[in-house]
């Protein structure tokens, strides 16, 4: 079976068809999610505490989602428009166009991989992912993660992308849950954008997961998600009520998965309603 990145250029092997997928596929989303949450569980993030967060490449939205229910505050980088909503389009092998120090943290689902690829005469892998990791570790405020999900094609892909991340000033590296299981093992490439305070309180490379039968780690993704929602209440409230454009974003990226049962848009939408006799 051959790698997407080898079948196309990402902009023509994500189309429609590839799209809906993701949105309507129980399984592949039931994988985003547990992907996500574990991309989260890698930025360590302080709890209680709400955190801008950069979502790379963040495709039909699935991933926006989770850090949404989370309690985060996210921008989305995409090469194409595969949703409705803000986001901000963009080959991130030219590099992201933020100011130094913007975000707490930066989450990527199955994109690194793609620079390693070069699709046009133009792209050169090497210094298309050192475009990318310079701009990356400017955006980050200092003591910053990156967690990226990737699916490597051999060692000397994964080198690459190390030696390309290390040379623009991060530190941190790979971490391999489940490495002795071929359905479930996953590659995260770890980052920290340096670290603030005491020297001796640099960050440490987080462990990886070692269980032998990865229905375990769906449990441990729902107990943690749980967790974090009943810990993140404060946070919750301090967003306020949901207003009119939040309710017609969520309904129109229902739409555009294909659910049918939306409820049209009217003078009455998310309007508050008075007390029940």
């Amino acid at each position: 079976m051959s790698r997407p990145e080898h079948t196309a250029p990402p902009e023509i092997f994500y189309n429609e068809d590839e799209a809906r997928k993701y949105t309507q596929n129980t399984r592949i989303q039931s994988i985003q999610t547990e992907m996500t949450l574990r991309a989260l569980e890698l930025l360590n993030l302080p709890e209680d505490e709400p955190a801008l967060l950069l979502d790379i490449g963040c495709g039909s939205g699935l991933s926006s989602e989770i850090l949404e229910e989370e309690g985060h505050v996210w921008v989305d980088v995409a090469l194409d428009r595969e949703l409705d909503g803000d986001l901000i389009l963009q080959d991130i092998g030219q590099g992201l166009g933020f100011r130094p120090g913007t975000f707490d943290g930066a989450i990527s689902v199955s994109v690194i991989q793609w620079l390693c690829n070069a699709d046009k005469s133009t792209h050169v892998p090497r210094a298309r992912l050192l475009r990318f990791f310079e701009t990356l570790y400017s955006a980050l405020k200092r003591g910053g993660r990156a967690v990226f999900q990737f699916y490597p094609q051999d060692q000397n892909q994964v080198e690459m992308i190390v030696s390309s991340a290390m040379k623009t000033g991060f530190t941190g590296g790979i971490v391999v849950d489940y490495p002795n299981s071929t359905k479930a093992k996953k590659w995260f490439l770890c980052l920290f954008a340096g670290y603030s305070g005491d020297p001796s309180a640099a960050p440490k490379l987080p462990s990886a997961r070692d269980d032998q039968d990865g229905d375990g780690a769906r449990i441990n993704y729902e107990a943690h998600r749980e967790r974090t929602r009943k810990s993140q209440s404060k946070a919750t409230q301090k967003r306020g009520p949901k207003d009119r454009t939040w309710v017609k974003r969520k309904k129109d990226l229902a739409r555009m998965r294909g659910n049918t049962d939306v409820a049209n848009d009217s003078k009455y939408t998310a309007r508050k309603r008075g007390p029940k006799f």
